[in-house]
């Protein structure tokens, strides 16, 4: 799975569809997406939406992100955060000014110390979450990749 995509639960987000009334094809035009057949594909687990397709999703439905994301046991990490949050790889590093790279390591668990806290700073403004939330997403996300 590429790390820009989503790590959809399409149990939750059949769930959720279903909680608020809405048909595939209601969905899929509330969300302005090619037809149902796109909201299908993501119910089977055959493809998955982009971030920011995921979030306007969550808000058809009146639902968290996070909500529709398969969580791993700990809490949400770093990844799941950029998800709710709406962002690629590429726009959080934007946002925290620093390389592609260094956000995919986060995310990964790939790191030795926590970033500084100015860029946990500017995490926490990017993600629009507390500072304590971005440090513990960042030490959920190393705990699950030791």
């Amino acid at each position: 799975m590429s790390p820009a995509r989503a790590p959809l639960s399409p149990e939750r987000l059949r769930q959720a569809r279903e909680k608020a009334g809405f048909t595939q094809h209601q969905l899929a035009r509330l969300i302005d997406v090619a037809g149902g057949e796109r909201i299908s594909r993501w119910e089977l687990g055959m493809s998955l939406p982009r971030p920011d397709v995921l979030r306007r999703v969550a808000e058809a439905l009146g639902i968290d992100v996070v909500d529709l994301l398969e969580v791993p046991p700990g809490g949400p990490g770093l990844r799941e955060l950029r998800l709710a949050a709406g962002l690629t790889l590429t726009g959080l590093a934007r946002e925290v000014l620093v390389s592609t790279r260094t956000v995919h390591r986060w995310e990964q668990g790939d790191f030795q110390r926590l970033p500084t806290e100015a860029t946990i700073d500017l995490l926490a403004q990017a993600l629009g979450a507390t500072e304590w939330t971005v440090v513990s997403a960042l030490r959920a996300s190393r705990d699950r990749n030791p």
